[in-house]
């Protein structure tokens, strides 16, 4: 798959898989118009990286925003803080652009209040159980920052540092390439893990994000993006309509770490092997869904996993990834006391989230897709958004 396998083993997945216009916002948001860096395409075309100052962190530490542009009118802006996901312009069925994600329009709410709008998460996505596991004999004791579990990455995970970055240009695509060093012992994790984050528009109206990591001592690596997407650019996303490629989800306990089985998605809520809207059988699930879904393809190679689309606007965004899993996350605990860009508050169901990832609490489940990481070895994975309309 021209190199975009995962070199992290994937255990016993195999076996498993035969079982079984933002939202928070009014006007477009007022985000600086960022200058030019490095020499516009060849031919003449539009795709172009621009970069601008985006404040200081209350350390002093310098943030920058990269402003991504394709030719067909899709504009992405990401930032040095987090390596964060901060706009995502894509125009609807008349072509008007609009907002597709949450967020806000300066830094200091990303760094005040931020429940991981458009962040790169790591060093691992979603929950670990109780905040501890064992690998190779020697017990780790995370940060329990969600209740007696450890989400995110701890206390200051990688949606809270600053990475370095610089804009990257592949066959057809513009975009900017991200670089973390995440030191032994950071948030109690082990060994030294280099990082780098592609994010890249390309012609076909995509927006990609490849992950790459390398370590001098195993440790768990589970990366993803946290955006919270609204396609209407407005209002509740209850009617989105999903279709997800997985007849399998991982059910949890009253914490939300999964209890280790593998349930056939069939004749439940979490049926969305055919189109369903957000709405239709939410409140069948306790709480809202916040549940990893097993995908077909099983990881490692690159596969539709989720196609959404939004009724009034016409939009569609289809995501394929490497990963073996998908995090459905329905905006639950959004509740108003979040003021977003336009100064418009972020209710209940305002933003979902479609995190793409190995699954929760891997290094405490032997049976799930291994997320442990090995000298010599070399994490990879890509997630794409393609965009359309109909």
């Amino acid at each position: 798959m021209k190199g975009w396998t995962r070199i992290i083993a994937v255990g016993a997945f195999g076996l498993l898989a035969l079982m079984g216009l933002t939202a928070c916002k009014g006007n477009k948001a007022a985000l600086p118009e960022p200058a030019a860096v490095g020499e516009p395409a060849e031919g003449g075309t539009a795709m172009n990286v621009q970069k601008q100052p985006f404040g200081r962190t209350p350390e002093g530490t310098a943030v920058e925003i990269y402003a991504l542009t394709n030719d067909k009118g899709l504009k992405a802006r990401v930032m040095t803080y987090g390596a964060t996901l901060v706009s995502l312009e894509v125009p609807d069925r008349t072509g008007k652009p609009g907002d597709i994600v949450l967020g806000y329009e300066a830094l200091d709410g990303y760094i005040k209040n931020s429940p991981y709008f458009g962040s790169t998460v790591g060093r691992y996505g979603n929950r670990i159980a109780k905040g501890k596991f064992t690998l190779d004999g020697a017990t780790y004791r995370l940060a329990t920052n969600n209740g007696e579990n450890h989400l995110h990455g701890g206390i200051k995970g990688f949606d809270k540092v600053v990475w370095k970055a610089e804009p990257a240009r592949g066959d057809g695509d513009v975009g900017v390439k991200f670089s973390y060093l995440s030191k032994d012992g950071e948030e109690a994790y082990p060994g030294n893990l280099a990082v780098t984050v592609v994010y890249s528009l390309t012609n076909a109206n995509e927006l990609r994000i490849s992950y790459e990591a390398t370590t001098d001592k195993a440790t768990p690596v589970n990366l993803t993006h946290h955006s919270y997407f609204n396609l209407a650019g407005g209002g509740d996303v209850l009617g989105h309509e999903l279709t997800i490629n997985a007849e399998g989800y991982t059910p949890v306990d009253a914490g939300l770490i999964p209890t280790g089985e593998i349930r056939p998605v069939k004749d439940s809520p979490f049926d969305f092997t055919t189109p369903h809207s957000i709405g239709e059988r939410i409140a069948q699930v306790e709480g809202g869904y916040d549940h990893n879904f097993v995908l077909r393809g099983g990881g490692g190679m690159i596969d539709l996993a989720v196609r959404v689309y939004e009724p009034k606007s016409g939009r569609i965004m289809e995501i394929s990834t490497t990963e073996p899993g998908l995090q459905f996350y329905s905006g639950n605990f959004l509740d108003g006391t979040i003021t977003g860009k336009g100064g418009k508050a972020c209710l209940k169901h305002y933003g979902f989230c479609l995190e793409t990832q190995h699954f929760p609490d891997s290094p405490n489940k032997p049976i799930f897709p291994s997320t442990i990481l090995r000298p010599g070895a070399v994490y990879k994975s890509l997630t794409i958004h393609k965009f359309s309309t109909i």
